[in-house]
């Protein structure tokens, strides 16, 4: 799998491993990566295999799987994608705890569809992480919780004027969840970040991957 990887610039404390959205690749977030202000983490932004879409009119493009239809009912998502896109972004989590990186300081951030794969792996993950973050994104049909990640912090923050992915998708996704480990945040705009958020997502950050003293 292509990487875009951005080092620690201070004493690693953790990684993140950060999934893009449809049609865009891993350089999609890499200029908002400063702005977490956490020069201690290693990012690393993978890209997505290149695959037919079908709600795109079968154009081919980076996806994390395919898309049969904009309605967001069971069936929409192709399983047998979802499965090889979860092995390789397990194969990356391994791949940081080779490098040195305990489980519990690897957390796992997405977009869109990013964030549906990012909640997917993260909950049924067999280690623990340090943290799943999910941005205006669904629950993938089939996601279940490993008890390794049955109490990881989960951070959900979504567009109240998300013409793509609805609110009530991401609010239904963090009501299936649910507990005390997960908080939700959302922000007047559309399918997108805002400085907000990110700074939101910072402040979650330092809660489950302090830095190292």
């Amino acid at each position: 799998m292509q990487l875009v990887q951005i080092p620690a610039r201070a004493e690693q404390s953790g990684t993140l491993i950060w999934l893009h959205g449809l049609g865009a690749s891993g350089h999609d977030f890499e200029s908002v990566v400063p702005h977490l202000r956490r020069p201690d983490l290693r990012v690393v932004l993978p890209h997505a295999p290149v695959m037919p879409v079908t709600i795109n009119g079968g154009m081919r493009m980076r996806a994390w799987y395919n898309i049969t239809t904009m309605d967001h009912v069971p069936g929409r998502n192709d399983p047998a994608d979802i499965a090889s896109s979860r092995e390789a972004i397990e194969e990356l989590i391994h791949a940081e705890h080779d490098r040195g990186v305990p489980y519990d300081r690897i957390g796992l951030v997405g977009f869109s569809q990013g964030g549906a794969m990012a909640l997917h792996t993260g909950l049924g993950f067999s280690e623990t992480l340090a943290g799943v973050v999910v941005l205006s994104a669904y629950e993938l049909d089939g996601t279940e919780s490993h008890p390794a990640n049955a109490a990881t912090p989960m951070f959900f923050g979504h567009g109240s004027g998300d013409p793509v992915v609805p609110m009530s998708s991401g609010r239904a996704a963090f009501e299936s969840v649910g507990g005390d480990r997960a908080s939700w945040q959302d922000y007047p705009m559309a399918h997108e970040v805002c400085l907000e958020e990110i700074e939101a997502l910072g402040a979650f950050l330092e809660r489950v991957i302090s830095e190292m003293s």
